[in-house]
């Protein structure tokens, strides 16, 4: 059982409330947003980013997604949005395409974990030296809103607790995975920035997954809803599962209403991945793996595996193995009308049709 820590995890995130999305909801009194606002979204071909585009644009905003290639965004271009190219590392040019912005969300980043120690550079530039650069864009451009995309990652284990915003990690611990760090690292640079009046709101997802969900998870559900899962390892991880729609529901309320200045947790239902993915093979009526391959299995592998192959498995089992991520969104839910769909209607909204 999940012990909870300076907060009430509210039962009501687990239930399915379709009446009321975050997004739907009523503005805050005091806050004067135009009728129709021009936003940037930085990571706008990415999964969560293109989520919020279509988000923005389906309630008559303007959206504006800095993508690496148009051609990876033409479905958003077909919704009417506005494609820039532009790989943020020009600081200038990012500035000059802030000028205008009413607000800008930040959801670029890398998102990786178990990667090679090569890699390691490109990933913190990808995640602490784009954050600093957009922070600098943003306020030599004057940009009045900023919702920054951080994850309920900068925790680091909560060892079966669902903490709230409240909660600090404990640092002599050190860091899961590489791209712990470099998320906790952006994350310490966005909250320095607040520290100086920066406007920024920082949103924390859980584990994300929905239609377009190509990560390892995502991967593992789907092949579970087909019944071709033969076998999972690390499936005692514990995380919070919440559909991309709601978490990019969740973030636009962020940009609409959050208080500047405070962070919110944007969860799902806390679970481990076991559960979740007997819940995806459920929907269509198969069964889960039989096969379950033992940590201490994997353990034996990893120095072979790490040196010879192209994963850093000691860093997936240190990120994976009996680790909980888990977080209550009761903040969230109170302040933005946050309401994430139980797990068993997300993942048949998901997979259902297969």
């Amino acid at each position: 059982m999940a012990r909870t820590r300076r907060s009430t995890s509210s039962p009501a995130a687990a239930e399915d409330r379709p009446e009321e999305s975050a997004a739907d909801s009523p503005t805050a009194t005091g806050l004067d947003l135009p009728a129709r606002r021009r936003i940037v979204i930085t990571g706008g071909a990415g999964f969560i980013g293109g989520r919020v585009v279509a988000a923005l644009l389906e309630r008559g905003d303007e959206g504006v997604a800095l993508v690496r290639d148009r051609r990876r965004a033409a479905h958003l271009a077909e919704l009417g949005a506005e494609l820039v190219e532009s790989d943020l590392s020009d600081l200038a040019r990012l500035t000059r395409d802030l000028e205008a912005a009413d607000g800008l969300v930040h959801a670029a980043g890398s998102y990786r974990v178990a990667i090679r120690k090569s890699e390691r550079g490109a990933m913190w530039d990808a995640n602490v030296g784009t954050t600093t650069r957009i922070l600098d864009a943003a306020e030599a451009a004057g940009t009045p809103r900023i919702v920054y995309v951080s994850t309920v990652g900068v925790y680091g284990n909560t060892r079966e607790t669902v903490v709230d915003e409240t909660y600090r990690r404990d640092l002599a611990q050190g860091f899961l995975s590489w791209y712990d760090e470099t998320k906790f690292g952006a994350h310490e640079v966005v909250e320095q920035r607040i520290r100086g009046g920066a406007a920024v709101v920082i949103a924390l997802p859980s584990q994300v997954y929905g239609p377009g969900d190509h990560s390892q998870v995502g991967e593992w559900l789907r092949l579970a809803s087909l019944g071709r899962l033969r076998a999972i390892a690390l499936d005692d991880v514990g995380l919070g599962f919440v559909h991309v729609d709601d978490l990019a529901g969740g973030i636009v309320a962020a940009l609409d209403r959050g208080r500047l200045g405070e962070s919110y947790v944007l969860s799902g239902p806390t679970l481990r991945l076991r559960d979740v993915v007997a819940a995806a093979a459920a929907v269509n009526g198969h069964k889960p793996p039989r096969l379950r391959i033992p940590t201490a299995f994997l353990r034996v592998l990893a120095p072979a595996v790490t040196r010879l192959g192209p994963t850093n498995l000691r860093e997936m089992i240190s990120a994976g193995a009996g680790v909980t991520h888990w977080a209550s969104p009761a903040k969230a839910e109170r302040e933005l009308g946050f309401r994430p769909r139980s797990v068993e209607h997300g993942l048949r909204d998901t997979f259902a049709t297969l």
